[in-house]
């Protein structure tokens, strides 16, 4: 074994370690905290458990594919679709969760909750689950490499292959229809949902600029949130095309340039990394910038974890506030303002120089220090919902009214 494989295997161990790690405190602060148990969060949890098999399942087995095993044809094709089907379900969850965002913000949350319910989106992940196994399985059903072809030059007794990546699935499926069909198709569709939402997100910022003008204050941090809004949507889809683009290209030039030089296996090492390496950074961009899973995250660690006596009695309701407001309210008092929700999502944005500091119930939740204080009114729901890219979806607040959120401008 060279450096570049020890390396490459080590490598690989991390991120099936911290994905594992990562994704099973989704799931779990999901499981405790009921606040957490929303729709959107479904599509969270979904994603979750293909990163977790990512992790358990996916990266041993790329591993073993790797080292170039002598290994029934069948039996190595059977590996190298697995491996498919775990990372093609991480893309079309990352996908659901876009479409999910984008419903919310474009439509009433009377609609929103008529519409995504939690039946349907049952629905929608196994749709998605059936489709990653289609979609993934399908070089079993024939769309592979002749047999014959890989027996040629293999060191491995007959009738046995040396079980290789590029040895059993042919490079026209992966180009033509697992890239093209499956991965681009599904970031360009996630770029062009990301846009609508922060086209969306200008408009309605001009709309809180006219409307400030009237008044005696007048927002300074506009063109902060307009900024933050365009890191957010740059890493969720930038991440997605960092992650995946290079091993594909790689892909594209086997197939187009047979003639080329093959790629240095270090390249091909850092490319595959990377791609499973997107199942580390999901946790990370879709739950763990949000507040209330934030606090779940701790409050396992040190009372699972670490065994500390104080319970989570926080979980399943981690303020006061949150159980006395109701999902019906549409005229939300200055005490609701300061916990936003668009389309039935309480994001916990609050905003240290309003005047939410005075009308805060006492034992509400504090906000989490490294949480950027923004100041948002009702009137400007998307650009929460944008601040975060989750949100939860338990008892609590409604701030933005039944209305579609273009009125009044």
């Amino acid at each position: 074994m060279d450096v570049f494989s020890a390396v490459y295997i080590l490598l690989e161990l991390l991120i099936a370690l911290f994905s594992v790690v990562g994704n099973v405190l989704v799931c779990w602060a999901v499981a405790l905290n009921t606040n957490l148990q929303s729709i959107t969060n479904f599509f969270v949890v979904s994603l979750a458990v293909a990163d977790i098999a990512v992790g358990v399942l996916a990266i041993p087995f790329s591993v073993a594919i790797s080292t170039g095993f002598c290994s029934h044809f069948y039996g190595c094709l059977f590996i190298a679709c697995f491996v498919l089907v775990l990372t093609q379900s991480s893309i079309f969850s990352l996908l659901a969760i876009a479409i999910d965002r984008y419903i919310a913000i474009k439509i009433p949350l009377s609609r929103y909750n008529s519409l995504v319910t939690g039946e349907r989106a049952r629905g929608i992940i196994g749709v998605c689950w059936v489709l990653s196994v289609a979609i993934g399985l399908t070089p079993m059903l024939g769309w592979h490499r002749v047999h014959a072809e890989s027996l040629s030059n293999s060191s491995c007794p007959p009738g046995i292959v040396r079980c290789l990546f590029e040895e059993v699935v042919g490079m026209d499926y992966m180009v033509y229809f697992n890239f093209l069909g499956c991965v681009l198709l599904p970031l360009l569709l996630m770029l062009q949902i990301y846009l609508c939402i922060f086209m969306a997100a200008r408009r309605q910022l001009r709309c809180i600029e006219q409307e400030a003008a009237l008044a005696e204050h007048r927002s300074r941090s506009t063109l902060q949130r307009e900024v933050q809004v365009a890191k957010s949507l740059a890493i969720i889809v930038g991440l997605f095309a960092v992650c995946w683009l290079p091993l594909h290209v790689i892909n594209c030039f086997t197939l187009f340039c047979p003639q080329c030089k093959h790629a240095p296996d270090w390249v091909m090492y850092v490319a595959i990394i990377l791609s499973h390496a997107n199942s580390v950074v999901n946790p990370f961009i879709y739950a763990y910038r949000i507040q209330e899973f934030r606090h779940t995250f701790r409050k396992i660690v040190r009372h699972h974890v670490l065994g500390r006596r104080h319970p989570l009695t926080s979980i399943g309701g981690s303020s006061t506030r949150t159980s006395t407001r109701t999902r019906s309210s549409t005229h939300p008092s200055t005490a609701d303002s300061c916990s936003l929700k668009a389309n039935g999502r309480d994001f916990g944005v609050e905003d240290s120089n309003s005047i939410c500091d005075s009308t805060k119930p006492a034992g509400g939740a504090k906000p989490d220090s490294d949480q950027p204080s923004t100041d948002l009114s009702p009137a400007r729901p998307l650009l929460t919902a944008l601040a975060q890219p989750t949100a939860t979806d338990g008892a609590t607040n409604i701030s933005t009214a039944t209305e579609p959120r273009s009125s009044g401008c």
